[in-house]
Order: structure tokens, then C-alpha cells, then sequence
């Protein structure tokens, strides 16, 4: 493979650790097929806060994949806020129960279900999170006013998320 191949796998992943960051997700596995025994396999994850990519190019079928690991910059987002304000950890935190997609509304055009502010009860629907297909409500665990909205409409969560903040 030429050097250009190489200098667009570097833009590739380097748009990967973006994608991750803007999204707030974990991790990120793509394989790109260039052709039959010519792939390139890309994990971004946050956990080490590294980039690992496999490369396995025709040409070299008998060698061991090449494993490159690059150091990514800390997020922007913990760099502004002191580790002791983790959205997580608060006490108020409505954390996500699901792997999911994240509606705000019943359905587009509709007022959001909440918004910073409102008033809810326990049992009160917060947000929707589309899983396999599945359109699950997701209550409000107790009473109180939500005080910080942490994720977008649209927008996928793992399990265990923060989602927004009742107090």
C-alpha cells in the first residue's frame, strides 16, 4: 500500500477520536475492507485512552498484523469541570438502565417530554430510549425539578449513562 493509504488510515482514526469525543461515547470498532485480504480494523476506546488499530495488508498475509497505539488527548469536557462534579456521581444523577437511542419527545415536532426546570413526579416519563426497535419510557425514580440535562435528542448511551439530574 502507498503512503497516501496510510496518511488517509491516520485522518480516518483521527476523525474516529473526534467522533468519539463530540458523541461522549467509549468506544468506537470499525473495519474497513480495501479489498479481499486487505483490511484495516480501528478500536477507539476511552478506557486506556487509546487508539489501537490492526493492519493487515495483502502483501503481507504471512506476518502478524502491525499494531500502532497513540495516545489521545484528555477530554476536553474533564478538563473544564473538577473530577468531584462527574455527573455520575451526583446523587441526583437518573442514570441510563439500557444500551439505547435517546428521544426527548414522543415524537419529532412534539414538545420534549422534560426540559430544565420541570417539575416531576416519581413515575413522571423523562425521555424515550429506542432499543431493538423497542420504544422504551423511561420513568423519573422520584419526585423533584431537573436541574441539568445531560445528553442530546438522539444521541446513544450505554448502560449506566447519566442522563440528566433531578433534585
Amino acid at each position: 500500500m502507498s503512503n497516501k493509504s496510510h496518511e488517509s488510515d491516520v485522518a480516518f482514526i483521527k476523525a474516529l477520536a473526534e467522533l468519539l469525543n463530540e458523541n461522549d461515547l467509549t468506544e468506537l470498532s470499525v473495519k474497513r475492507e480495501y479489498g479481499q485480504d486487505d483490511t484495516l480494523n480501528v478500536r477507539v476506546s476511552r478506557r486506556g485512552e487509546t487508539i489501537t488499530t490492526h493492519y493487515a495488508p495483502a502483501t503481507a498475509q504471512a506476518h502478524a498484523p502491525v499494531q500502532t497505539a497513540v495516545q489521545t488527548p484528555a477530554p476536553s469536557a474533564a478538563a473544564a469541570a473538577p473530577a468531584s462534579e462527574d455527573p455520575a456521581s451526583h446523587p441526583g444523577a437518573v442514570t441510563s438502565p439500557m444500551v439505547g437511542t435517546v428521544y426527548m419527545q414522543a415524537e419529532p415536532g412534539a414538545p420534549p417530554f422534560v426540559s430544565v426546570g420541570t417539575q416531576v413526579i416519581e413515575g413522571d416519563t423523562l425521555l424515550i430510549i429506542e432499543a431493538m426497535k423497542t420504544m422504551n419510557h423511561i420513568p423519573a425514580p422520584r419526585a423533584g425539578t431537573v436541574k441539568r440535562i445531560l445528553i442530546e435528542d438522539g444521541a446513544a448511551v450505554e448502560y449506566g449513562s447519566p442522563l440528566m439530574i433531578i433534585e
